[in-house]
């Protein structure tokens, strides 16, 4: 392993280093324990749902959209490749990216929204934090405990994100939040390559739907420069691997910047450990002023031409119907959700009665969630 000899840069995370897990285990014999954070994952049953979970559109709208376990694994690629330039650790780094969406509810972040939304006299609802319940409490595969109990290390990297309230609760996980601190060099890679992916391969979906022009791309000074010149060295080439290829140089362009920069700040702070990057106030990890303009001139592009396309509007429309109507249910008749559930929810208060029933709607798929709400409503 990369990690187990001299190619890991001294700031890297380190397992002989790690913080451990929340329960105790012994060591695996065949390989690491960030190695065996990411084969957790991988084989937990909200990994696996992921594949029924929008990225931008409804599962059932196409074969060929991206889904949030496509989107992981994007997600892990372009870490992988930050990891390796940047001598950080590649398998906790794929790790983290392979779990960020675990918490993802059904539609988006319009299922998101409306959860929350319905849960506001019950704490609310977060998929980020989601995401650290769903490896810490909700999976239930081993005899010891509940969750996965990945090192710190991992859960570091999924948690991207927390209010202060939450923070609170969440023990050593919590603490950075707290002390306006950093997380190490690899959740901060892996929150970048998350931004990278969707918004690049967001352009390939909303294309390829017909929501969004190439007249309006063009209008993008991140897609303008690499598609004249792809479009320049290849005359003849036909429109839709034009884009493609756009879209490669694109990734391209912004990760080498993101690279060059995060090296120009390391040289510039000399960390000498993991801790040393965690104290910062701010993020090691960062485009360069002119690219972050133009990711962000992109990250508004999609917002005004995507996300609030009127077909995607009304996609949306539905699924928050949907799962406020689903809560309202759950909530007014628990014995309407599986045996097993509501043989739990009728001794819980209201409070624990509405967790639960938001753990369970925020692990449905999408097409699962359509067909309760046609039962049911």
């Amino acid at each position: 392993m990369i990690e187990s000899d001299n190619l890991l840069a001294c700031f890297a995370a380190r397992e002989i280093d790690s913080r451990g897990r929340l329960y105790q285990e012994s060591k695996p014999k065949y390989r690491g324990e960030f190695q065996r954070d990411r084969d957790r994952i991988i084989h937990s049953s909200a990994f696996r749902r992921l594949v029924y979970k929008t990225q931008v559109f409804v599962n059932h709208e196409g074969d060929l959209y991206r889904t949030r376990l496509t989107h992981s694994i994007e997600v892990s690629q372009i870490a992988r490749t930050l990891a390796q330039s940047l001598r950080v650790n590649e398998v906790l780094i794929e790790a983290m990216a392979l779990a960020h969406d675990l918490g993802h509810t059904p539609f988006g972040h319009a299922g998101q929204d409306t959860l929350n939304k319905c849960m506001q006299d019950f704490g609310g609802f977060e998929h980020n934090l989601q995401s650290l319940r769903v490896v810490d409490k909700l999976e239930s595969k081993y005899a010891e405990f509940d969750g996965l109990n990945l090192t710190f290390e991992t859960r570091e990297g999924i948690l991207k994100h927390c209010s202060l309230k939450n923070a609170e609760h969440l023990g050593d996980v919590g603490k950075r939040f707290i002390e306006r601190q950093q997380p190490g060099l690899e959740a901060q890679l892996v929150n970048i390559a998350d931004a990278i992916a969707y918004n690049h391969h967001d352009i390939d979906d909303g294309y390829r739907a017909g929501l969004i022009t190439l007249e309006q791309l063009m209008q993008v000074d991140l897609f303008h420069e690499p598609f004249s010149k792809v479009k320049e060295k290849f005359p003849k080439i036909d429109e839709r691997r034009l884009i493609h290829e756009t879209l490669r140089q694109m990734i391209t362009n912004v990760v080498n910047d993101l690279i060059t920069n995060t090296q120009c700040m390391l040289e510039k702070l000399k960390p000498k450990s993991i801790d040393d990057i965690r104290i910062q106030k701010t993020k090691i990890a960062k485009f360069s002023e002119n690219i972050n303009v133009e990711h962000l001139e992109l990250k508004k592009f999609l917002n005004s031409n995507l996300y609030k396309h009127p077909r995607v509007i009304d996609m949306t429309d539905q699924a928050e119907i949907m799962i406020e109507k689903l809560f309202e249910r759950y909530m007014s008749d628990y014995k309407a959700l599986p045996e097993d559930i509501h043989h739990i929810l009728q001794e819980e208060t209201d409070n624990d009665r509405a967790r639960k029933i938001s753990d369970y709607i925020a692990g449905m798929t999408d097409r699962f969630a359509i067909a309760e709400y046609e039962r049911l409503i």
